[in-house]
């Protein structure tokens, strides 16, 4: 008989475990450990406005999903209480709630892949029943609770990983364990800058796990998805609370625009819906305007006219602020968030200075990218560069990022060479105003969340370390540093990059 179709047949209401570490439960542990299968506690499915909760599943990638219910019946429970079909059943009421669950993962396969995905197997835990007190119950009991969908608490380890290999055969065709988790928990899908989705890692996990409290860090390595978690954990918050007033901080419009196109990828593909209007992704610029308007107090139109100490108010604009890339922006600004936000929470994504709460230290760069230093005369070289790599790539693979009279040389020159005209980006415009089909030219402050293939760079001394480190990590393939007198920033960068690419 399949478990998934009781309802309640007990007549006596009994308690569910909360599902905390337990003999049982740290040997389901160990055998995942073991044997390559995967176990997930107290999680959550969220399917359009609803959120279930699951006590715990565990997937084997070669059979499917199997979920559990950890139940604390005893041998005396079972042979005193009686038996009757639950009528009306209470959904709240601690039962086996098999077809609930069945339901919702069906569900949510169904709407994103189009098939059922993989099969389910359905399992109770008994952690005060053996199996030997088993053998002593009525046969109307073990009709009902059949031996083989049964882990018994005197069960080793081995005795577990068998009962769950009697499921079924093994399949090599099932989808990836990343396919099967990013679909039935999207709060764990992180979503590539090609539409990819991929399943988070161990400390990328243990970050969204653990609720943000008071003010809290993210730092990582170039390329570990800060980014993309703060998005992601800024659209768990709301499916959770649906009333949370959120703001994410980015340093320009257009990289204000870049992310809530992001919010909206991760929204369209978990099939999710929320409010997206209490997400907002401003400027510095806009925070401290809207501050200022507060304050009955001009607005301005650049943050470096502000003097801090002047709004040094208390200003309740968010329950969870959100600050990516925290340590392009200035010190006074950043001072300023934690002052605003000292009642509400607030994330900063790469803090300067910081202890590090949370550290990704996986890099998730495809290829190796190559970072090349050419002392030469900069101007000549960039045309000969542009020249070589518009030959073998495609006008939108680069970026050459320098001052703006370097780039209005260079325009006139370079229509003999190329069929278009470069783009000249500027992040104070919106995305819908932007042109990303042709070579672009950029300032040093316009490029935050671009990518390109190649990144052709002059004029770099008297940058700060930080935003120089940024643009050469947001280049995918190769690195030019064109210069004429070495300069205390290009002493820094060939220190770093030189000795460690030989």
């Amino acid at each position: 008989m399949n478990l998934s179709l009781l309802s309640s047949f007990f007549k006596k209401k009994m308690d569910t475990l909360y599902i905390s570490d337990s003999i049982l439960l740290n040997k389901l542990k160990s055998l995942c450990t073991q044997s390559n299968l995967l176990i997930f506690r107290n999680i959550k499915i969220y399917h359009h406005k609803d959120v279930f909760n699951i006590p715990l599943i565990m997937l084997d990638p070669l059979r499917g999903l199997y979920i559990f219910e950890i139940k604390a019946w005893s041998y005396n429970d079972l042979k005193n209480s009686s038996i009757q079909k639950a009528q009306n059943q209470d959904p709240l009421v601690q039962t086996l709630s098999f077809d609930n669950t069945h339901n919702i993962i069906r569900k949510k396969f169904n709407e994103l892949i189009h098939n059922d995905g993989v099969a389910i197997f359905n399992y109770l835990i008994m952690e005060n029943l053996s199996a030997d007190e088993y053998e002593h119950l009525s046969d109307s009991f073990k009709e009902l609770l059949p031996f083989d969908k049964l882990i018994f608490c005197d069960y080793q380890d081995s005795d577990i990983f068998k009962k769950l290999q009697k499921a079924s055969h093994e399949d090599y065709t099932l989808p990836s364990v990343s396919k099967i988790l990013g679909t039935l928990f999207i709060q764990y899908a992180v979503i590539g800058e090609d539409n990819s989705v991929h399943l988070a890692t161990d400390e990328q996990i243990y970050f969204l796990d653990t609720p943000i409290v008071h003010h809290t860090i993210l730092n990582g390595v170039a390329s570990s998805g800060k980014t993309s978690l703060l998005l992601l954990k800024a659209v768990v918050s709301l499916l959770d609370n649906p009333l949370m007033k959120i703001i994410i901080i980015k340093p320009t419009v257009l990289a204000c625009d870049i992310l809530k196109k992001r919010v909206l990828e991760i929204v369209e593909h978990g099939i999710i819906e929320v409010d997206l209007s209490t997400i907002e992704i401003i400027t510095p610029l806009e925070l401290i305007n809207r501050h200022l308007q507060k304050l009955s107090k001009q607005e301005v139109n650049n943050i470096a006219d502000v003097d801090m100490s002047q709004i040094n108010k208390q200003f309740n604009i968010a329950q969870l602020l959100m600050c990516d890339d925290a340590n392009l922006l200035s010190e006074s600004f950043i001072n300023y968030l934690k002052h605003i936000q000292q009642k509400s929470k607030l994330l900063l994504v790469n803090e300067r200075k910081s202890q590090q709460e949370y550290a990704l230290t996986q890099s998730f760069r495809g290829l190796k990218r190559e970072v090349s230093f050419l002392k030469t005369h900069p101007y000549a070289k960039a045309l000969q560069l542009i020249h070589k790599l518009l030959s073998q790539e495609e006008d939108a693979d680069i970026i050459l990022v320098s001052n703006s009279l370097t780039q209005e040389k260079l325009k006139d020159d370079l229509a003999s060479f190329i069929s278009q005209t470069p783009q000249q980006l500027d992040s104070s415009k919106h995305l819908i105003e932007q042109n990303f089909s042709s070579l672009l030219f950029a300032n040093y402050a316009d490029v935050n969340a671009l990518s390109a293939k190649h990144i052709i760079m002059l004029d770099l001394c008297f940058t700060d370390a930080d935003t120089l480190e940024y643009i050469l990590n947001i280049a995918t393939q190769s690195v030019h540093i064109l210069y004429d007198d070495e300069c205390q920033e290009i002493t820094n960068l060939k220190d770093k990059y030189e000795n460690t690419q030989k």
